[in-house]
């Protein structure tokens, strides 16, 4: 096997996508892993989560017993009696997921327990438990003692910190830190010497471990606690107000951290005040907390005023904002990368999914290059001297060049016969669009005529679509929105110009959207059959701008254009079980989806058939009796209309130009995507 860089499955234990594919099954398999956890059927031990009823604990109880209630798996918490309960809060959310029924036969599984914090109660025995997680507050003596009883009464019990600050080295136990908010967010930062049971079997629930380093405090919070401290240290420096400053943060970089800090609640600004603390004492004043947090770390009080004003205050110097925000930021990076804490894609998906990021740390650091980095971190030591006396390391920024550096979000490996090409993030962006050129011309090179497309079976979970933000520029720019569709399309035929045989694989929840467009690309279509596919674009409204308008229905055929014509002017999705045959080729379990697959790619007998791409110009219904015609689904069977009624060779430039012209459009402004811009870019 050869790949452009290491498979981040392979960090976890669990090989590589090809492997999955050659095996006809996931690595890890949830039943087994359940068994080996916590023990076999009718003899189940419990998952006991210390600390159950903080904001922590009792997201993870949800998490976790959701998952685990079909296997008769009991969820134990522990807490003081006094303790708030965070449990019951957690009721409305479960109940909106799982219905009446459902969220019900959860929370019967979840059993409770109060104690002293000194003695564990009498009954606990009682259950057995295999598993401990602990989320008790962040003071390390306490913690240590904590483990030490349970290790008393429970000698063979794997123990587990959610801890947001403090090293394996410290704690003397397994890390798996989740991000907020705890109930929702996939995410756990893993410290083990060799990934365990436990983390194969988050995975194979369908959660995401991240296997990172032993070092103080963790990746999400080095990014999260940095962008929060480098916002406050410019009010310091501006006495610009909270609300003012945090819209500029998240204009720039994407999160409101100071209303983050509001919404988890007033212990928020203690926890940020505790990693900062420790990471300053490890390495230096880049980290030191500002007299605002030192303030809120004791009073708990909100970052946001109840009454803030509406003023209409530009920025004076957004140069020196950036120096301020990002160079720390920066800086924080290049100790991130000096100490190899993680995989390079690793790092940068946890600065998108958890601290939320528009792009990750990685992706911005590569699009400015080496230069503008240092020199912004030069910049802010100008501002901040103090910040210049340690962990800075800017040669970590000197080989960019590499595929790990290159290909944050795709990959591609091969056995010398079939490449198998995975994306490993969730929407679509230019970052990703020209790593997967990359990812194909890399196969090309390397003699490959047969390939499968799909997500890389650990972060992308599933494929939303394409990333929005992307549009915004062509809210107002047509030519900005023409490059978008242009170059997107242009890359996604690649997969049916310049392969022998290309297969689209779909697994997860869902395919939507631009990565649905992407997919529909590849000669073949296989998917799991519970998978939800749609294209959504109507309900935003966007007029799809990866052919969406004309290669669905080009492949559907005659006999299936209503099919496809609901699809596109409903928004609804379809299971990928009632797509087969017209959207797709192939839908089953997941076991037969991916032999099938891999049959298809690999020149087996597989027996299904391809369906014809029609290439020259046809006609299509112009009415679909039950949808009511609105302005959008209007503009995009206008868009149908003209993108099949001219031969393949011209639909690209046809469709690519109708979703520019839509994109600057009252309705585009005015929808979904053109509110969220406005939310993001107006101060």
């Amino acid at each position: 096997m050869k790949s452009m860089r290491q498979t981040t499955l392979e960090t976890l234990g669990l090989g590589s996508v090809l492997e999955i594919f050659q095996n006809g099954r996931l690595p890890a398999n949830e039943s087994e892993l359940v068994d080996k956890v916590f023990g076999p059927a009718g003899n189940r031990g419990a998952l006991l989560i210390s600390g159950g009823n903080g904001i922590v604990g009792s997201g993870k109880a949800m998490q976790l017993g959701s998952r685990l209630v079909k296997y008769g798996v009991p969820i134990v918490t522990l807490d003081l009696p006094d303790a708030p309960d965070g449990i019951g809060k957690q009721y409305g959310g479960l109940k909106r997921s799982f219905g009446a029924k459902g969220s019900t036969d959860i929370m019967s599984n979840i059993i409770r327990f109060n104690y002293d914090g000194g003695s564990l109660p009498d009954g606990l025995s009682k259950y057995n438990p295999r598993f401990v997680l602990e989320a008790i507050p962040e003071i390390l003596p306490l913690k240590r003692s904590h483990y030490d009883l349970m290790r008393q009464t429970f000698p063979e019990v794997e123990i587990r910190s959610v801890t947001s600050g403090f090293p394996n080295k410290e704690l003397g136990v397994g890390i798996l830190h989740p991000s907020f908010p705890h109930e929702i967010n996939k995410i756990w930062e893993v410290v083990e010497d060799e990934p365990s049971d436990i983390t194969k079997l988050l995975s194979a629930m369908g959660l995401i471990p991240v296997m990172v380093g032993d070092y103080w405090s963790f990746i999400l919070d080095v990014l999260f606690c940095g962008i929060t401290l480098a916002a406050t240290r410019y009010h310091g420096a501006t006495n610009m107000p909270f609300w003012k400053l945090d819209k500029y943060v998240r204009r720039l970089v994407g999160p409101n951290p100071l209303r983050a800090h509001d919404a988890i609640g007033p212990g928020a600004s203690f926890l940020t005040w505790s990693c900062l603390h420790h990471l300053t004492e490890m390495y230096g004043d880049v980290f030191a907390p500002s007299p605002e947090l030192m303030r809120r770390k004791e009073s708990g009080e909100n970052w946001y005023s109840s009454n803030r004003p509406v003023v209409d205050w530009e920025m004076d110097d957004d140069d020196e904002f950036q120096s301020w925000i990002m160079g720390p930021i920066f800086q924080m990076t290049s100790l991130l990368l000096h100490e190899k804490r993680a995989h390079l894609t690793h790092m940068n998906a946890i600065g998108e999914l958890c601290a939320q990021f528009t792009h990750g740390v990685n992706a911005q650091v590569r699009r400015l290059g080496a230069d503008a980095v240092i020199g912004r971190v030069e910049a802010y030591h100008k501002l901040h001297p103090q910040a210049a006396g340690g962990a800075w390391y800017p040669e970590v920024f000197e080989n960019m060049g590499t595929p790990d550096w290159q290909q944050l979000y795709v990959n591609a490996e091969h056995d010398g016969k079939v490449g198998v090409i995975t994306i490993s993030r969730e929407s679509l962006n230019w970052d990703v669009v020209d790593e997967l050129n990359s990812a194909i011309s890399w196969l090309k090179a390397e003699g490959i005529s047969k390939i499968i497309l799909t997500g890389d079976f650990h972060l992308s979970t599933q494929l939303v679509g394409a990333d929005t933000t992307e549009f915004y520029d062509g809210l107002k720019d047509e030519a900005a929105g023409y490059k978008v569709a242009k170059g997107w399309s242009e890359m996604a035929r690649r997969f049916n110009d310049e392969f022998d045989v290309s297969v689209g694989f779909i697994n997860g929840k869902r395919c939507l959207g631009g990565m649905m467009e992407l997919m529909m690309h590849c000669h073949y279509l296989v998917a799991t059959d519970g998978a939800q596919l749609g294209m959504p674009e109507v309900t935003l409204p966007v007029i799809p701008g990866m052919e969406g308008c004309h290669w669905a229905l080009r492949k559907a055929g005659s006999a299936n254009y209503n099919k496809a014509l609901q699809l596109l002017l409903t928004g609804k999705p379809v299971k990928a079980a009632n797509g087969a045959g017209w959207l797709l080729d192939y839908a089953g379990s997941v076991e037969d989806a991916l032999s099938t697959a891999w049959k298809i790619a690999s020149g087996g007998d597989h027996g299904i058939a391809l369906r014809k791409l029609e290439e020259g110009a046809f006609s299509i219904p112009t009415e679909v009796a039950g949808i009511p015609a609105t302005d959008a689904s209007k503009a995009i069977m206008d868009c149908i209309q003209a993108s099949c009624g001219v031969p393949l060779s011209q639909a690209l430039e046809i469709q690519a130009k109708h979703s520019a012209g839509f994109m600057v459009s009252k309705l585009c402004n005015k929808g979904v995507i053109g509110s969220a811009a406005k939310k993001m870019l107006d101060i």
